[in-house]
């Protein structure tokens, strides 16, 4: 006999929240050059949730700056 799941009421919709930031991203930077894209999310990163993980690799030298890789 099959386990029976008691279904809740959707709160939060993981994959239209992605498409939504997909689209707003897309948005922002679809007139950018390849520089200026690199340059946006660099920006982002530094800036974002993760900022200071980011910064914590960069002083251990275990991340190279993104600037330093593409010309």
């Amino acid at each position: 006999m099959p386990l029976m799941m008691k279904k809740t009421a959707k709160k939060f919709d993981c994959v239209a929240f992605k498409h939504k930031t997909q689209e707003r991203i897309y948005q922002e930077i679809k007139d950018l050059s390849p520089r200026e894209e690199i340059d946006y999310f660099d920006r982002r990163a530094r800036s974002g949730a993760l900022a200071s993980f980011w910064r914590r690799l960069e002083r251990e030298g275990r991340r190279t700056p993104i600037k330093g890789r593409i010309k």
